[in-house]
């Protein structure tokens, strides 16, 4: 009888590694493909929708825009071009949100360095403290990668537009006026095609897993 066990057992072993390895493509087969929803301002709460969006149901993307980076370069939807993306909006000279934000985002560049198809956008809230020295010297500081991540500034009702129109990210109303202050702790997935694809916490660090998860299903949607 041991001889027996002792004749067959390679042959066991192999029977037993391809029936876990058919089950394992039976379990993966089972399961429900993972899809990123498609945002639009009527899925999302009303108080981050400016009114005159708010029963938009499809057809929802990131409007154009002209801005300008910690190089003194123009930036606009053409950088942006078949790229996968995630967007904030901070400042500078926050003492609160932002520095967390900040160090979060550079962790998803780290995350993304050597991926060319993903890139990252933070929009300056007080475009006028945020002057181009000003931002070169806060990426400088926070290790901000210029191929992957732009820090921007520019004109403050067009900001604030974004925020409130394209975005989605912003509770507070108004238009964009010397006392208006954009404060959100959001980040947002866009995708090649400008929709929103996703809304994350900048502050908590199981959302950026998320997020960082997230990319990944986006990405893997256009391999298929």
């Amino acid at each position: 009888m041991v001889s027996f066990f002792a004749k067959y057992k390679l042959f066991g072993l192999v029977l037993l590694g391809l029936s876990a390895i058919i089950i394992y493509l039976f379990y993966n087969a089972l399961q429900p493909e993972k899809f990123l929803p498609v945002y639009q301002p009527s899925m999302v709460d009303k108080s981050l929708v400016d009114s005159t969006l708010y029963y938009k149901k499809k057809y929802h993307t990131i409007a154009n825009f002209k801005l300008v980076n910690q190089n003194g370069d123009t930036i606009t939807q053409a950088n942006y071009k078949d790229k996968i993306y995630v967007a904030d909006f901070f400042f500078t000279t926050c003492p609160t949100i932002c520095p967390i934000m900040t160090k979060n985002m550079a962790e998803i560049q780290d995350a993304i360095l050597d991926d060319p198809e993903i890139m990252l956008l933070s929009h300056s809230v007080t475009p006028v403290i945020d002057s181009v020295p000003q931002l070169k010297k806060y990426a400088l500081e926070k290790g901000v990668v210029d191929s992957k991540w732009n820090l921007v500034t520019g004109d403050k009702k067009q900001i604030y537009e974004l925020a409130r129109k394209s975005y989605l990210a912003v509770k507070n109303d108004g238009d964009g006026g010397p006392y208006d202050m954009i404060h959100t702790e959001n980040f947002i997935l866009v995708d090649k095609e400008k929709r929103i694809r996703g809304f994350y916490d900048g502050t908590n660090p199981e959302d950026i897993d998320k997020l960082l998860a997230d990319i990944k299903i986006l990405k893997k949607s256009y391999s298929e």
